[in-house]
């Protein structure tokens, strides 16, 4: 069984780490959002991709939820010391995932192929693919003005409230991206927050129209628990762009797209335009995220 999963940073990287070992990992292909990546001291930075990485891996920190465990922060002090730009922390054992691939990419190495190398230089047996190769970015539309995605949701602590999300730049998919579409078994989208981790993939030419086209199930797991966001500000910005933060709203950001939405035994229930499966959502440990998996699995059975 072939799965496509589309996935942001932080919860999708921990639903990879469940589905991966819920199935053969070699059966796995994660599409991750690069409209998060950001320049970060002269070195190409990618957030989401890197959350995936490290969680598959096995080295992603746990308790702060981002970025690599047993991580020291000498080299940001001495940034911090000589007045610096420290608003993005980049750990020790992090920089040198970013020195890699900006040396490769200066050198004229494509995304998807550095991702590739660092995946198999970590012993990572799923693929992970950019969505694209190609720069893009993610702005965020506030009644304080406009704000590249990590400015707003790093530096400004995502305090603003958001009345729009757009993406700056043509991006054209990375090599295999619509193939794994098109030959998957079936498709999931991770427990992200849809404006700022999902629709970024969406906003790729010819994904959404993949998915749209798609002849197996597509499943999407709701990132809210009760209404809420297990961290972020995925609910605030489903109050005020979607109307609410109940599944139909959730359901709505993949109007056409999915098949079934699994939503947390703690969310009220209501209408779906789509089929509705509950269970469990909180992923506190890898257990729990399999067992996640393993019910999405089933569902677009």
């Amino acid at each position: 069984m072939q799965v496509v999963l589309l996935s942001g940073g932080v919860g999708g990287a921990r639903f990879a780490r469940g589905l991966v070992d819920a199935v053969p990992a070699r059966d796995v292909t994660v599409i991750g959002n690069v409209g998060d990546d950001l320049d970060v001291l002269g070195l190409a930075v990618s957030p989401d991709l890197d959350s995936i990485v490290y969680a598959l891996a096995g080295l992603n920190d746990e308790e702060r939820g981002w970025g690599r465990a047993d991580e020291s922060w000498r080299a940001l002090e001495t940034v911090t010391a000589l007045g610096g730009e420290d608003w993005f922390r980049l750990g020790d054992r992090d920089l040198g995932l970013h020195l890699f691939r900006s040396q490769a990419l200066e050198a004229g190495e494509p995304l998807s192929a550095v991702t590739a190398r660092i995946a198999s230089a970590l012993g990572i047996e799923a693929r992970i693919l950019p969505a694209s190769d190609d720069r893009q970015r993610t702005w965020i539309d506030t009644p304080a003005g406009s704000f590249p995605f990590q400015e707003w949701f790093v530096a400004r602590g995502h305090r603003d409230e958001v009345d729009a999300v757009r993406f700056e730049g043509h991006a054209s998919p990375a090599p295999g991206v619509l193939e794994a579409v098109a030959g998957a078994d079936a498709i999931l989208i991770a427990p992200s927050n849809p404006y700022v981790s999902i629709w970024p993939i969406l906003a790729v030419e010819g994904l959404r129209e993949a998915l749209a086209a798609r002849t197996v199930p597509c499943v999407a797991v709701s990132p809210l628990v009760g209404g809420r966001a297990v961290k972020g500000p995925a609910d605030r910005m489903l109050a005020r762009m979607a109307g609410g933060t109940e599944p139909a709203h959730v359901a709505s950001c993949y109007e056409g797209l999915i098949d079934a939405l699994v939503v947390d035994e703690s969310d009220p229930a209501g209408e779906l335009a789509v089929r509705r499966v509950v269970t469990q959502t909180l992923m506190t440990d890898l257990a729990a995220s399999r067992r996640l998996a393993e019910t999405v699995l089933a569902a677009a059975a």
